[in-house]
C-alpha cells in the first residue's frame, strides 16, 4: 500500500480497517503523524493522525494535488477464472488503465459473471488496492458485459487492436499510437472464436501479435497494456 485512499467523508477509520491496521501495526504511526493518502478518483496530500483511540482514528487532510489521471487506454479482457481476474485487474489499474471492459466470450465459461468477485463487487476493493500500488488516486471504470458484441458497442478509440496469435498481422510493438486513445481485446485462455475475431476484424479492430508464443490471458493482458503504453508514449 504505497497511499492510503480514502472516500470524501471518510476522516474516521474504525478499528479492525485494513486501512487502520497498516497505518498502526506496518507504519507503527501514532498521532500527530502524517503519511501520503488520497481521496479516491481526486487529489492526493498528507493525510494527519489528529487522534487515536478505542473507538478509531481521526484524520485531518491536506491536498497537495490532482492524483486522478489515467490513460487513454481501454483494456477489453475477455472472462477468464476469478482468481486470475483478480490479477489481472489489480495489475490493469496500477498500470493506469482508464477502462476494463469484461466480456463472455464463445469460448469462455458462461458462469464466471455468477462469481463472487462481480455479485459481491470484491472487484471493486481489487481496483482500488491497484490504485493503492501505483500511489495514485485514479480508479478504472470497469465494465460487465454478456458478449463480445456488446463489448465492441461500449468502446470507442483512436486505435482499436485485436491481440491474437491466430490471425495476429503485425507486432504490436510496431504499432504508432502517440497521441492517440487505444482499446486492446484479449481473448480467454482458449482464444476468440471464429465468429468473434470476425466482429472484431468488422467494427475496425488491426490484428496485432505480441509474439510467437502462447500466452495466458492475464500475462498477455498486462503485456499487451504495458507495451500499449510504451507505443503510447508514457512509459
Amino acid at each position: 500500500m504505497n497511499i492510503v485512499l480514502l472516500k470524501p467523508e471518510e476522516l474516521c477509520l474504525p478499528p479492525g480497517d485494513e486501512r487502520y491496521e497498516h497505518i498502526t501495526r506496518i507504519l507503527h504511526m501514532k498521532e500527530g503523524d502524517s503519511f501520503r493518502a488520497g481521496i479516491i478518483g481526486s487529489d492526493m496530500g498528507t493525510a494527519t493522525i489528529m487522534r487515536l483511540s478505542s473507538e478509531g482514528m481521526e484524520l485531518s487532510f491536506r491536498a497537495e494535488r490532482d492524483g486522478s489521471a489515467l490513460y487513454p487506454l481501454t483494456l477489453i479482457c475477455a472472462q477468464v477464472r476469478p482468481i486470475c481476474m483478480r490479477r489481472i485487474l489489480r495489475e490493469a489499474v496500477s498500470l493506469g488503465v482508464e477502462r476494463i471492459v469484461l466480456p463472455v466470450s464463445d469460448l469462455g465459461e458462461k458462469s464466471y459473471l455468477n462469481a463472487s468477485l462481480y455479485r459481491d463487487k470484491e472487484y471493486e476493493k481489487i481496483i482500488l488496492d491497484g490504485a493503492a500500488q501505483a500511489g495514485m488516486t485514479g480508479v478504472s471504470c470497469v465494465t460487465l458485459c454478456r458478449s463480445a458484441e456488446e463489448a465492441i458497442k461500449t468502446v470507442t478509440a483512436d486505435e482499436l487492436v485485436l491481440l491474437d496469435n491466430a490471425i495476429g498481422a503485425v507486432p504490436l510493438s510496431g504499432m504508432e499510437m502517440k497521441g492517440k486513445s487505444v482499446a486492446i481485446a484479449v481473448g480467454p485462455e482458449r482464444g476468440w472464436s471464429a465468429r468473434e475475431r470476425a466482429l472484431f476484424l468488422d467494427s475496425g479492430y488491426k490484428s496485432a501479435l505480441l509474439g510467437s508464443r502462447i500466452l495466458r490471458t492475464e500475462t498477455a493482458a498486462v503485456a499487451g497494456v504495458a507495451l500499449a503504453l510504451s507505443r503510447m508514449g508514457y512509459v
